[in-house]
C-alpha cells in the first residue's frame, strides 16, 4: 500500500510514552499488533492506526494524510521521555488469502486478513471497501473525522480500545459515554435503493437523520441518529438498516 506512512518509535520511554496516549494496551503490541486511536483531550478522533512491536521498536502504521499530523502531535506530547520518533522506508501490504511469512493478523476483524511490514509491497487485488461495509469497518477521512467520537465509529467491537488499560488522551469522555449513556448516534450499515453518493444527507421525513459516508454497490455505511431511524432518503434514494 502506498497510502500508509510507518512511524518507528524507539527509547527506553517507548512502550510507557504511548500507553498514556492512545486508546489501546501498548503492552499487547510488543509481541504483535494492536489497532488504536489518538483522541483529542475532548473526546474526539485524531487519527487511527496499528501499533506493531519490534524488538527495539514499536512501528505507528498509519494514513498517509494524517502522518504529518499525527508525528507532529507525538512529538508535542514527548516532552523529555526518552523516546525518538522517525518516519520509515517500510511499507505494508495486506491481504485476504494465504499469510506470508512474518504477516500479522488484522485486528480488527478476520475478514480483514493480514498485514506485512517491509521495504517491498506484494499486489493484492481484495475489494477492501465490500469487506469494510460488510462488517461495518470504518476508513480514515471517510467515515472517521474530526467529529466523530470512536464508541460511535465501531471501535469498540473492532479492538480498538481497552477500558483496563489505564488513563489515555480523552479517556475521561470515552469512559463516561460507554458507562454513563446510550448511544444515540453513530455508524450503522444500510441498503440503497436508488442513486447516492457519499457525503448524501439522510433525511426521516423532514427531519435530518444522518449523512452517508462510504458506498459500495448497493450498501454503505452511514452516520445516524438512531431515534431518527425510519424511512429515510436522500434526494435520489431509499435506505433501509442492513440486517
Amino acid at each position: 500500500m502506498t497510502n500508509r506512512t510507518i512511524l518507528r518509535v524507539t527509547g527506553d520511554d517507548r512502550i510507557a510514552f504511548l500507553q498514556g496516549l492512545i486508546t489501546n494496551d501498548v503492552t499487547r503490541a510488543t509481541s504483535g499488533i494492536i489497532y488504536a486511536a489518538l483522541l483529542t483531550p475532548q473526546g474526539k478522533y485524531l487519527a487511527d492506526f496499528f501499533v506493531i512491536g519490534q524488538d527495539d521498536a514499536l512501528l505507528v502504521d498509519v494514513d498517509s494524510v494524517a502522518a504529518p499530523m499525527l508525528f507532529q502531535r507525538l512529538t508535542m506530547y514527548k516532552l523529555r521521555a526518552d523516546v525518538t520518533i522517525a518516519e520509515t522506508d517500510l511499507h505494508v501490504s495486506r491481504g485476504t488469502g494465504d499469510a506470508p511469512n512474518g504477516a500479522l493478523p488484522d485486528p480488527r476483524h478476520p475478514a480483514m486478513g493480514w498485514r506485512l511490514y517491509g521495504t517491498e509491497i506484494a499486489a493484492d487485488n481484495t475489494d477492501w471497501d465490500a469487506i469494510k461495509v460488510a462488517n461495518l469497518i470504518p476508513t480514515t477521512g471517510r467515515d472517521l473525522t474530526p467529529d466523530t467520537y470512536i464508541l460511535e465509529a465501531n471501535f469498540e467491537a473492532l479492538n480498538g480500545v481497552d477500558f483496563k488499560k489505564g488513563c489515555f488522551v480523552g479517556q475521561e469522555i470515552v469512559a463516561r459515554m460507554k458507562h454513563k449513556t446510550e448511544l444515540k448516534k453513530g455508524l450503522r450499515r444500510v441498503v440503497i435503493t436508488g442513486d447516492a453518493t457519499p457525503g448524501d444527507a439522510i433525511m426521516s421525513g423532514e427531519k435530518p437523520a444522518g449523512t452517508l459516508h462510504t458506498v459500495h454497490g448497493t450498501q454503505g455505511i452511514a452516520y445516524l441518529r438512531f431515534d431518527r431511524i425510519g424511512d429515510m432518503t436522500t434526494q435520489k434514494a431509499s435506505l433501509q438498516l442492513a440486517d
